[in-house]
């Protein structure tokens, strides 16, 4: 009978340790995969500060481009933003007519308007914001937008 207990007992112990190096095993991926997932956080927010330094070199080779019409230089320009689409980072689309989002929008300036539909809309993208891929906005695009009562003289204010 000693035996009998005795291995009972075994048998318990042994299933108890393969429970717990289940346990273990599991920790040891959720682990892994929490480092995995922090590195990658990390790495993206080192993207972020150093696209922030660029940032006012981008907007002034844009500004550039518009004043010079250079073709060199808009291919330039046309390579950096993949780099930084190919790094995560890329540029908000908005247009005249878009609908006002207060998430990816910034007023800086407002005309005031008559036309019903018109307010609440973009007027010009005064601009470019950029984000994160799936993430965090890192500029908001600047924008004029369409509202309030037009002047009472009728004249648009620019």
């Amino acid at each position: 009978m000693k035996r009998g207990k005795s291995q009972g007992a075994t048998e318990v112990e042994v299933v108890e340790l393969k429970i717990q190096l289940a346990r273990a095993l599991a920790d040891y991926d959720n682990l892994r995969k929490r480092v995995e997932r922090e590195k990658e956080e990390i790495i993206k927010a080192g993207s972020v500060v150093l696209f922030e330094k660029l940032l006012p070199i981008l907007d002034m080779l844009a500004r550039a481009q518009e004043h010079l019409k250079d073709e060199g230089l808009g291919q330039v320009i046309g390579q950096l933003n993949k780099v930084l689409e190919e790094e995560g980072i890329v540029k908000i689309n908005t247009s005249v007519g878009d609908i006002f989002d207060a998430y990816i929008h910034e007023v800086l300036e407002i005309e005031k308007t008559s036309e019903k539909d018109k307010k609440g809309k973009i007027a010009e993208v005064l601009q470019d914001g950029w984000m994160v891929k799936d993430g965090p906005i890192v500029r908001a695009v600047k924008v004029k937008v369409y509202g309030g009562n037009p002047p009472a003289n009728g004249d648009k204010k620019e």
